[in-house]
């Protein structure tokens, strides 16, 4: 009989902010125990969000940063041939050449099965890797191990660990592995949204400055051009900057505009940026 998960519910941590349908998800994904996908632009708190379920939870958070070039094995194990062959030419080092597992190494989803405890594991942007990637990878999960065919062993996950998949949405996953998760997609915050994650950081910020901030933050994602909009860490970087410096007045922000930079990352969109801003003064 399928144990009733008696985990207390996810409802946000000491610095993320989440609304009620993101956090009945999360807490949906842990009692059934499927993988969560998370889809949204860059900037959304999607990577945040598995880091603020480890503070709550008090779980270990171990990540899978996805590249494009990256193959399943890596994920699951790694075979140090190479070290094997010098220990076994140089005949100095204290492992035992003739015993293979002395070389087999866990990835990260291998760390993520061998843990004492029931951990998370967060897969970062899996849009990065093939369909392949994507499909067999969601097997080894279904499954709950995966071979070390070097050493003819099948690895069992001591824990099925909470598992949390982001993705850009840059490219399509396949219909497999999107039935295979749990998905909710995470809009950009809105003003009031935005509001209340920016008073989570600075929880004693004058209200004119806020409102200012973010008006004109919101103005500055409009313009036309941008490849590359300022999210929700460069705003709040962009605040820090602003309450940081002796000489910056509010009025500041209907003129020049201070610390573009710390907004528009790339060097096309600061021009852009830089000539647009002109306008707001009218």
């Amino acid at each position: 009989m399928h144990k009733e998960n008696k985990q207390s519910g996810f409802s946000g941590a000491s610095k993320y902010v989440l609304d009620e349908e993101l956090a009945k998800i999360v807490n949906i994904s842990m009692a059934l125990e499927m993988p969560l996908l998370l889809k949204g632009e860059p900037g959304t708190g999607k990577t945040m969000l598995a880091h603020a379920i480890a503070e709550t939870t008090n779980m270990k958070l171990i990540i899978l940063n996805v590249k494009s070039s990256m193959k399943l094995i890596d994920a699951l194990y790694q075979y140090d041939t190479l070290t094997r062959l010098n220990d076994s030419r140089f005949g100095d080092s204290k492992r035992d050449v003739s015993n293979i597992e002395e070389y087999i190494k866990m990835g990260k989803i291998g760390q993520a099965f061998t843990s004492d405890e029931r951990v998370i594991l967060l897969i970062d942007e899996i849009d990065k890797a093939d369909t392949d990637f994507q499909d067999d990878m969601l097997d080894v999960l279904d499954q709950m191990q995966f071979d070390i065919i070097e050493i003819d062993r099948t690895m069992k996950a001591k824990h099925r660990p909470v598992i949390i998949i982001t993705s850009n949405a840059k490219k399509d996953l396949s219909d497999p592995f999107l039935g295979r998760c749990n998905f909710h997609h995470i809009a950009f915050p809105e003003p009031d949204m935005m509001r209340k994650i920016v008073q989570v950081h600075f929880p004693n910020i004058d209200k004119e400055l806020l409102d200012s901030a973010i008006k004109t933050f919101y103005r500055l994602r409009e313009i036309r051009g941008i490849e590359k909009k300022p999210a929700t860490r460069e705003l709040i970087n962009w605040i820090r900057a602003l309450k940081a410096d002796p000489d910056f007045k509010i009025k500041d922000l209907k003129g020049d505009m201070p610390f573009l930079g710390i907004l528009f990352k790339k060097s096309p969109d600061y021009m852009t940026a830089q000539h647009t801003v002109a306008r707001f003064k009218d």
